[in-house]
């Protein structure tokens, strides 16, 4: 019996898929754990072209078919589940600042293996992998000249050169290089993963939990101890601050307070473990919100907070909520919003405030970002309740609005 290749694609995408997904604006239920997929059936569904959603220009996407080449050697093509919304994307798609256009976004995604190059046998972890593999991938190596990778490579998320998928510029002969495509050409050099244990949900979920993880580890170069009876400020309640108040509960931190000016954000930072919430628009200005934090840190400030808003006035406000001898990480700002005005006496010098800073994450953070997402779950934190919208490729225009008018939390791409 002869079939098309639109026929075995059909068939083979009822094997390896769930079922459709729920409907815009609910909150998206865990999907049920599944084994990978039989390697014979999903090796056969390549087709010769797919579809992308291509950044063309800023505030313009459209989805294009394009060829799908063969894989290489060294290479492992997917098939996309499934893709977060990241701020990062929606800079990209208001201004373009790092240049990218044309380009595939989307690097907050996992997908399953279809076929995986002869020269590969393992994941980054030493884990096989083979076709029905659900696997998550962001960051690709850094070049052979970086100095920085060369004598530090603890410090490689540092790198001028440092590349991930979802952030690359189209090329002539691969258009797959973000998540927002159908498919997903994993190159040379590139770490992956194995997590064939966890919904879809939580895969996607892991590039933005490796960001609270590593601003977590810089934290802890501050010299102020993170432990049970530390008190700590999170600033601004979007995704990653939303994570952020995760991974500090997940840690043992038992004084968390949560700042935004959405109550319903402020409210499902409490289902992920702050303590206390203060609106700001609550208060006349950063004096009586500050004195607001002192009451709850008995009358000092807290030890330490981290600002994860993206707004350079709040950076500054932060300051005042610190005590002598605190510290204070920023994570919010991974594109340039601007300056602010701090006092260096009475928020740095006097106060001896310690201040560091987070970039991205390493490779290696992925699968501390994993853990942290299991445990988060083993003691109750409803974590893929952050996912609240999903939307189909073809529109991914009006997911992006979605994002931007700040409806919902985590806004998915759902290709399945």
């Amino acid at each position: 019996m002869q079939f098309s290749r639109e026929d075995i694609d059909r068939i083979v995408r009822e094997v390896v898929t769930q079922s459709q997904p729920g409907a815009k604006g609910t909150p998206v239920a865990t999907a049920a754990r599944f084994p990978a997929s039989s390697s014979a059936k999903v090796a056969t569904a390549v087709p010769a072209k797919a579809r992308a959603a291509v950044l063309v220009a800023p505030k313009q996407l459209e989805i294009r078919d394009f060829p799908l080449r063969t894989i290489g050697p060294d290479e492992i093509l997917v098939k996309v589940e499934a893709c977060g919304i990241c701020g990062t994307d929606i800079h990209c798609y208001n201004s373009d600042p790092f240049g990218l256009a044309p380009a595939v976004l989307g690097h907050e995604g996992t997908g399953v293996v279809l076929e995986v190059g002869k020269n590969i046998k393992m994941d980054s972890v030493g884990k096989p992998v083979v076709p029905g593999d659900r696997i998550v991938t962001s960051l690709m190596e850094t070049s052979d000249a970086c100095m920085i990778a060369k004598y530090n490579p603890l410090k490689a998320n540092l790198c001028d050169d440092m590349r991930l998928y979802g952030l690359l510029p189209d090329e002539p002969d691969n258009h797959f290089n973000g998540y927002f495509g159908e498919y997903l050409i994993i190159r040379p050099g590139s770490s992956v993963f194995v997590v064939n244990d966890m919904s879809v949900e939580l895969r996607t979920l892991i590039e933005p939990a490796a960001v609270v993880c590593h601003a977590l580890e810089r934290a802890k170069t501050c010299g102020v101890k993170l432990s049970f009876r530390t008190r700590v400020v999170v600033q601004g309640c979007g995704p990653i601050g939303l994570m952020m108040i995760a991974v500090l509960r997940t840690y043992g931190i038992n004084t968390i307070i949560a700042i935004d000016g959405n109550p319903s954000r402020l409210e499902l930072a409490r289902q992920m473990g702050a303590d206390e919430t203060l609106n700001y628009r609550d208060y006349a200005g950063i004096d009586d919100l500050a004195a607001a934090v002192n009451a709850m840190t008995k009358g000092v400030g807290a030890h330490f907070g981290f600002q994860v808003t993206g707004v350079p006035a709040a950076f500054a406000n932060l300051f005042k909520c610190i005590r002598r001898g605190g510290g204070l990480c920023e994570v919010g700002h991974f594109v340039d919003g601007g300056q602010c005005a701090i006092n260096p006496h009475f928020d740095i010098c006097r106060k001896e405030v310690t201040v560091t800073g987070s970039w991205a994450y390493n490779s290696f953070e992925y699968p501390n970002a994993y853990h942290f997402l299991q445990r988060a779950e083993r003691i109750g934190l409803p974590m893929t309740s952050l996912i609240t919208h999903r939307f189909p490729l073809d529109r991914i225009e009006e997911a992006f609005a979605t994002n931007m008018r700040q409806e919902g939390v985590k806004i998915m791409i759902d290709h399945r």
